[in-house]
């Protein structure tokens, strides 16, 4: 599966904008959209659930956010995936390091992998070459 869309799901500005020119920087990725909170992501899910072609293949979600935080949209994303057109990947990316935290999301089975930020250009090109892989 080669992703066109990814979806950074953060509060943090400036791990937005680092995030996107990261993203943009590999030249591999058709179109990012950036959500404050994961009410606006899920709310453009529920707003594209008949349009695969304008849902995210990936979703970089954050956990510590206003409105709806990570864990929350993790709950609710559970609720819709049966009616989604398309599998989307999530990727928590958070700056806790915290055990707790970590264990609890690779419990999820939703979630692929755990990454403490910054998300570096290597490891996201990881990503890429992993999912490309799949």
């Amino acid at each position: 599966m080669k992703p066109n869309i990814v979806s950074i799901v953060d509060d943090d500005r400036i791990q937005q904008f680092a995030m996107t020119k990261t993203i943009e920087f590999t030249k591999r990725i058709k179109k990012i959209l950036v959500f404050s909170d994961g009410e606006e992501a899920y709310e453009h899910l529920i707003e594209n659930i008949a349009f695969a072609d304008e849902l995210p293949d990936v979703i970089f979600l954050d956990l510590n956010m206003p409105y709806m935080d990570g864990w929350e949209f993790l709950d609710e994303f559970a609720n819709i995936k049966p009616r989604l057109p398309k599998k989307i990947i999530i990727y928590i990316v958070s700056s806790s390091v915290s055990e707790m935290d970590i264990s609890r999301a690779k419990q999820i089975s939703d979630v692929t992998d755990y990454i403490v930020k910054p998300i570096t250009m290597e490891k996201f090109e990881a990503i890429l070459n992993s999912i490309e892989n799949l």
